[in-house]
């Protein structure tokens, strides 16, 4: 029986790997086990509660304050012991952050495989996003085996001499989670407190746009520049909505109450769990955002993306059409904004095109590329 140990940290990373989770466990030829770094905390058991997850080892890691060089150093001392008694033949990690590269590190010195969920993103600039880029990149640099969710992907990992043989892809696992997600919370008997809240307070006979925004790389003018559109977008369009879950670091709750507040169509919240936040984004006209799961999940939900970044690791949706970076340019988010609401032609183009990101089976890909490793 091979055993695997599933590592993640943050709220991103746990909805990505949740359904992989729940495939290995469901195949009883494997010996699963889940370990949280905690490197979020209440978002990430949010994300638990939601799938039914209940990790076998928890290191708690988050705290307040903390920076990259303490956190780096705890996750990797932290995995010492898991590693050591759980014995895996396979590591899983994922994506880009501190979490999946620290881990990666101490999975290597143990002596275990380490396979890299959402492997081969790149924006080719180590800086850029910080420090996230850097964390994807050394993370394939450590992987044994690299799951990339699109042949753009896999070509990155091929062009850095990475074995062939050792690169599949699956389709991004967001769109298993997504699939999943968006059927449980439109099951007549799923009740959640937050979206019996958003159903009292929003108004669907509007077009409502979904706001997204926590990139440190926006933070100061960048977000003060995407408040500054966002603004006039209300108040030139009354008819519509913009709802804006506002992220709780300071750098970005202060500009944006400032900027924001007590405009009418303008309604700011704190920030939601995910069943709320996808059922959301399925009842919203357009999104705007700085994430990166946003763009790869909102094309499955016919939700054309304003993304606000000059460059991404996820070209692809760009490519197709369904994404369009927007940067921190107020003009041009506003631009854009207006076309899309106002243009029902030029909506159509970008709702109604071809998602790249998967067709929810990356995870049956996974487990059954893993079956068929001969460890022995």
């Amino acid at each position: 029986m091979k055993t695997n140990l599933i590592v993640f940290g943050t709220r991103p990373e746990a909805i990505k790997m949740a359904p992989l989770v729940k495939a290995f466990i469901a195949d009883s030829t494997f010996n699963t086990k889940v370990c949280v770094t905690a490197q979020h905390r209440e978002m990430l058991d949010q994300v638990l509660n939601f799938f039914e997850i209940t990790p076998d080892y928890d290191l708690n890691v988050m705290k307040p304050n903390q920076n990259l060089y303490s956190l780096t150093a705890t996750i990797i001392e932290g995995m010492k012991s898991v590693l050591e008694e759980v014995k895996p033949d396979f590591v899983y990690v994922h994506g880009d952050t501190t979490t999946s590269m620290a881990v990666g590190i101490a999975a290597f010195y143990s002596g275990a495989k380490v396979c890299h969920v959402e492997a081969g993103l790149r924006t080719f600039d180590r800086k850029y996003p910080f420090p996230e880029e850097f964390n994807r990149q050394l993370t394939g640099k450590i992987a044994d085996y690299h799951f990339a969710p699109t042949p753009l992907s896999q070509k990155n990992l091929l062009q850095e001499n990475t074995d062939k043989q050792n690169v599949l892809v699956t389709g991004n696992t967001v769109i298993d989670a997504l699939l999943y997600g968006i059927e449980k919370v439109n099951t007549n008997n799923f009740i959640d407190p937050e979206i019996e809240k958003l159903k009292k307070s929003l108004d669907f006979q509007k077009q409502t746009i979904l706001v997204t925004g926590h990139r440190r790389e926006n933070h100061g003018q960048g977000l003060i520049n995407i408040c500054t559109a966002l603004k006039t977008i209300a108040v030139n369009n009354p008819e519509v909505q913009i709802i804006y879950p506002v992220h709780l670091n300071p750098n970005v709750e202060k500009p944006v109450y400032e900027l924001l507040s007590g405009i009418n169509n303008v309604i700011l919240i704190k920030p939601l769990a995910y069943a709320a936040f996808i059922w959301l984004m399925e009842k919203s006209y357009l999104i705007i955002t700085d994430s990166g799961g946003i763009q790869e999940e909102a094309p499955s939900l016919g939700k054309p993306v304003l993304v606000t970044r000059d460059t991404t690791e996820r070209p692809e949706a760009v490519e197709e059409g369904t994404v369009l970076l927007v940067g921190t340019d107020t003009q041009k988010i506003i631009e854009e904004t207006q076309k899309l609401i106002s243009d029902i032609n030029y909506y159509n183009e970008m709702s109604l095109l071809h998602n790249p990101y998967g067709d929810g089976k990356a995870c049956n890909r996974i487990v059954d590329f893993i079956k068929n490793i001969n460890i022995a």
